[in-house]
């Protein structure tokens, strides 16, 4: 039984790294690609680089995004999206109207 004693303690410690390391940033990448398959024009973004803009279109793989102040627009590929920081208006409207839905149908129960 000890000779198996090291192959067991190898195979411990990989699933160990799986779970502590590998696992949670399989779910971080998939969160991420969810986040920027869902931009939407009126979207406020922040870019990989720090750049702040509000996107106009959105291609397969450019997004074009309008600087605030100086009404620039610059092209960028959708990898180098950050972060939403707000969600356009028709998707905003869109989420209240079904919350609101949510809410009249709990009333009515």
């Amino acid at each position: 039984m000890e000779q198996y004693g090291g192959i067991i303690m190898m195979v411990v410690l990989f699933a160990l790294m799986y779970f502590m390391m590998i696992r949670p940033q399989k779910k971080k990448d998939k969160e991420i690609k969810a986040m920027r398959d869902s931009l939407a024009t009126g979207d406020e973004v922040i870019t990989i680089g720090g750049i702040h803009g509000k996107v106009v279109k959105v291609n397969d793989e450019i997004v074009v995004l309008e600087m605030p102040h100086a009404k620039q627009r610059i092209e960028f590929s959708k990898w180098a999206i950050g972060n939403v920081v707000k969600k356009g208006k028709e998707k905003a409207a869109a989420v209240e109207e079904v919350e609101t839905k949510s809410e009249d149908e709990d009333d009515n129960k």
